[in-house]
């Protein structure tokens, strides 16, 4: 079985707050703030944002950007439906090889649902 939400998210906040502390390393915060903003209401709002960010990293297959974009998208109110069509879209893009990533974030999402019960 894969990491548990919220062991996902004390990790990130963990190893987050450890990258962000070390002195010197202004190009990683400039990283964090330009991921930061991306993501914030514009043109498109921050949930469509969040759901092509989700579609992107399924592509990509980084099951760690998987897990945030999907527990952002739960945050912002994403439904089981629209996860769906999201799923099927990042796999009609990246082909069958994303299979394996589809698994582990539908179990991801099920366990958020879980936690928010």
């Amino acid at each position: 079985m894969g990491i548990k939400a919220d062991e996902f998210n004390s990790y990130r906040d963990k190893m987050n707050k450890r990258l962000l502390g070390a002195e010197n390393n202004k190009i990683i915060k400039r990283i964090f703030s330009v991921d930061t903003l991306s993501y914030e209401d514009g043109a498109l709002d921050s949930k469509t944002k969040e759901m092509l960010g989700l579609v992107a990293s399924m592509v990509l297959r980084c099951d760690d950007c998987i897990k945030y974009h999907l527990l952002t998208c739960h945050q912002l109110g994403v439904k089981e439906d629209e996860l769906m069509e999201i799923i099927g879209i990042a796999n009609l893009v990246g082909g069958t090889i994303v299979i394996p990533h589809t698994r582990r974030a539908i179990e991801f999402w099920d366990d958020l649902n879980q936690q928010s019960e």
